[in-house]
């Protein structure tokens, strides 16, 4: 009877939500205390700004089609899923605290066990400029990762994410964080967080994360980056998961929400480049993730990029460390004129100024991962000996019909070195199409 009721309320409040996208303007009561926003999703706040509520949403409705070093055998395979369907509420408390709770119906976000939560966590701001945050959230790494989901160019964020999900994902772990934006063009953040993965007398992995940002340029159109990140987990008599692995910008070969490829059980194929999984425990000590990012923008034009190293450290003389790198480099043109949003430490949505035509751009992003593994010593039917390396050209549109939808379709080409699907193949082509509904 409870699930019965909640699932109503949780349908009743987005449907809500969505028939308010219909509407736009402010309400203001007879007191002129509470204003009601209907313009992208509901908010209702007092005019003295001491208490909000905000429900809003994202919708990313995923096709796409691959086949080669993407899929086990090499044939073309397809996948059909929600990316993300989040449900999204958030809002103020006594002008000084803030809450955010997004919940991921795709399930692409949390655990069955922990719940399928994106972000429950409550932020103290009385501090000014400082902010803290307690709660479930992703730790701070990368200016993809700053970005939202909903804003990022590409379908997916980069590739050397990829070989360092621990350091920006909360894995159903809590957190604490400290952050500010100063002197208007200066971001900091320093967190530390015990993970869902526990050592051998049952104390949790801790991590701590640092990121400092300097945008002397930091308006929409006009924006100059440059960042540093740090991340660094105790993993020492810990069993764990070291892998160094890539899905190569292309989320279907294995993935929630609906129909995907299979993963290991199926014709998807993520290839493995380096470590293992449940690695035995004293096995290594320490794993530390550092990056690098900047972005230009001038006007409709914006470019790029980040650079990713990790080390995963051994406490035993019978293994060895295993590092790796990335790196990638993305250029953006917006056709119609518009230029990409930004906020000191990420980038912001666009916004169509022509609402019959929307706004239209074009991308182009090189990814390339390295791993050095020389645990590996002898080959098998996928990994031979030395470095394995996985490179992706990603070609694609964006197309911003109105501030809620966003259609978008890339092209991908991806090549490897030393690592391979099951049936020898060392490249792959695919393509993905995203329908994206936000409120």
């Amino acid at each position: 009877m409870i699930r019965k009721h909640f699932a109503g309320f949780a349908a009743s409040a987005l449907a809500m939500a969505v028939t308010a996208q219909a509407f736009a303007g402010t309400v203001t009561t007879d007191g002129a205390d509470i204003v009601v926003k209907t313009k992208g999703g509901l908010e209702v706040a007092t005019t003295d700004k001491e208490f909000s509520f905000k429900l809003g949403g994202r919708l990313q409705a995923d096709y796409s089609q691959f086949d080669g070093v993407y899929t086990n055998n090499g044939n073309t395979a397809d996948a059909a899923y929600f990316r993300r369907a989040f449900l999204e509420l958030s809002g103020v408390l006594y002008t000084d605290w803030a809450y955010t709770i997004n919940y991921d119906f795709s399930h692409n976000a949390g655990t069955s066990e922990d719940g399928y939560f994106d972000e429950a966590s409550l932020a103290y701001n009385g501090f000014k400029p400082v902010s803290i945050k307690v709660g479930r959230f992703d730790p701070d790494f990368g200016l993809e990762k700053a970005t939202s989901s909903k804003w990022v160019t590409a379908p997916e964020r980069n590739m050397a994410y990829d070989m360092v999900e621990w350091a920006n994902s909360h894995q159903q772990g809590l957190g604490l964080q400290a952050s500010s934006t100063f002197a208007d063009s200066f971001y900091a953040s320093a967190g530390v967080f015990s993970k869902d993965n526990n050592d051998t007398d049952g104390n949790s992995i801790k991590q701590a994360n640092g990121r400092f940002v300097f945008a002397p340029m930091h308006d929409a159109g006009n924006v100059l980056h440059f960042g540093v990140n740090v991340a660094s987990r105790d993993v020492s008599d810990a069993v764990f998961d070291n892998r160094y692995r890539t899905r190569m910008g292309m989320r279907g070969v294995e993935t929630f929400g609906g129909n995907d490829a299979g993963g290991s059980t199926g014709n998807g194929n993520r290839p493995l480049l380096g470590g293992v999984n449940n690695s035995a425990a004293g096995s290594y000590d320490t794993d530390t993730a550092f990056g690098l990012e900047a972005a230009f923008a001038m006007g409709p034009a914006s470019i790029q990029g980040e650079y990713v190293t990790r080390k995963t450290k051994a406490d035993s003389e019978a293994f060895e460390d295993i590092k790796g790198h990335g790196f990638y480099v993305q250029g953006a043109y917006t056709l119609t004129g518009e230029s990409r949003g930004y906020k000191v430490g990420k980038f912001d949505a666009i916004k169509p100024q022509n609402k019959s035509i929307g706004a239209w751009e074009m991308f182009y992003r090189y990814d390339s991962l390295t791993v050095e593994d020389d645990n590996i010593t002898t080959a098998t039917a996928t990994r031979d000996v030395g470095d394995a390396e996985a490179k992706v050209h990603t070609l694609g549109v964006n197309w911003y019909a109105n501030e809620a939808v966003k259609i978008t379709g890339a092209y991908l080409k991806a090549k490897t070195e030393n690592v391979t699907n099951r049936n020898g193949d060392d490249d792959g082509d695919g393509f993905v199409m995203r329908a994206q509904y936000v409120f």
